[in-house]
């Protein structure tokens, strides 16, 4: 018993030395790289979630060894950069960082030790790899069978539900590793990859889940001030009031559509995806009007002329109006519309309960509202 405690206090002391001896102003990352070929250089580059810098580099050795030392004021997403390959870590002051990869492997596969966080944005990117790994190959075999065939619009009505299926997948995978990873810097950095509009539902949660979390790393506060702003237009609250001119000088209010389905659709004739998406938003509209939809059609034109004439063209038969001051007119900024096309679906309470839908989820959800008994 006496020897066991003994054991038991010689590893705390030299844990405790150990510990003493890390640069706790400073990380160190030591690697090796085998079958390195030509590549000569490791470059370790800081990234945030607007831009990715070069900010060190070092010599490999002739047995592929190198070596980084830095500090960093909060602990932050790293890439090391040997020739074509990319691999992440996640570093802070006093990690001490063993990385090992063989530049011969395709997959790019790596060990490292020494951060937790490491491990864990590691483990991220096995989970995305997956995803990226089966749209490769469906792009491949799309292009392959093009250029048998040659009848691309019939493939693409093949290909693109496949695509969207698996961005979907991606999407609920991602989510989890969030969820299961709400204390890691790596779960942040993962959120991001989701599409913003597509779920910002669950990026606001994320956002209200991490406050006070991270504080001194600029690109979470940033992300989670963002989705503070989002979060009184996000699904399942109250859509503001606004009042504007329809196409005919005619003042026109939201709670006009008091106890109406309205979608508010917001567009203009110079938007080229807003353009394409018109034809099915006329579609649903002729299918659900009669059970209750009605469409708002909100233009960031500045020209009226330019306006009527894509209405006309677009054959858009429901109610317009517009500020004619793109996105600096007072119901862009009231709704923080900094892209388009982008809409907001009301309930008749005046309640949000969805926005940002296109294409087969514009077709699902009215379905899905419009055939309820």
């Amino acid at each position: 018993m006496k020897n066991s405690y003994k054991i038991y206090t010689a590893a705390l002391l030299v844990a405790a030395s150990l510990s003493a001896c890390k640069d706790k102003n400073g990380f160190k990352i030591s690697g090796e790289v085998s079958n390195f070929g030509k590549t000569k250089k490791m470059y370790l580059l800081a990234a945030d979630t607007s831009s990715v810098a070069v900010v060190d580099s070092s010599e490999l050795s002739a047995d592929g060894k190198f070596e980084f030392k830095r500090a960093t004021p909060y602990s932050n997403l790293f890439k090391l950069r040997a020739g074509d390959a990319i691999f992440d870590l996640i570093a802070q002051n006093g990690d001490e960082i063993k990385f090992k990869t063989n530049l011969a492997d395709s997959s790019h596969a790596y060990e490292v030790s020494g951060s937790d966080e490491s491990q864990k944005i590691q483990e991220f990117n096995k989970v995305s790899n997956v995803y990226s790994d089966k749209n490769t190959k469906l792009v491949a075999d799309y292009q392959a069978k093009a250029a048998a065939h040659g009848n691309q619009d019939s493939l693409l009505k093949i290909y693109t539900p496949i695509f969207q299926n698996n961005l979907g997948d991606y999407s609920k995978a991602v989510l989890k590793f969030v969820e299961d990873n709400k204390k890691s810097l790596a779960g942040f950095y993962a959120a991001t990859s989701l599409d913003a509009m597509r779920y910002e539902t669950e990026l606001v949660k994320y956002a209200d889940d991490i406050q006070g979390e991270f504080k001194d790393n600029p690109g979470v506060q940033k992300f989670v001030k963002q989705m503070m702003l989002a979060k009184p237009l996000s699904v399942g609250h109250k859509a503001p009031e606004f009042t504007v001119n329809d196409i005919n000088g005619k003042t026109v209010k939201l709670s006009d559509f008091k106890g109406k389905y309205v979608l508010i659709d917001f567009w203009a004739s110079w938007c080229a995806p807003c353009r394409a998406e018109n034809p099915n938003v006329v579609k649903m509209y002729g299918m659900y009007h009669d059970k209750g939809l009605n469409i708002l059609g909100v233009s960031l034109d500045t020209d009226k002329k330019d306006w009527q004439k894509a209405v006309d063209a677009d054959k858009l038969t429901w109610q317009h109006v517009s500020d004619l001051k793109r996105f600096e007119g007072p119901t862009e900024s009231l709704y923080h519309i900094e892209a388009i096309p982008s809409n907001f679906f009301i309930d008749p309470q005046g309640v949000i309960i969805a926005k940002n839908i296109t294409g087969l989820d514009l077709e699902e959800i009215l379905k899905k509202t419009f055939s309820k008994p």
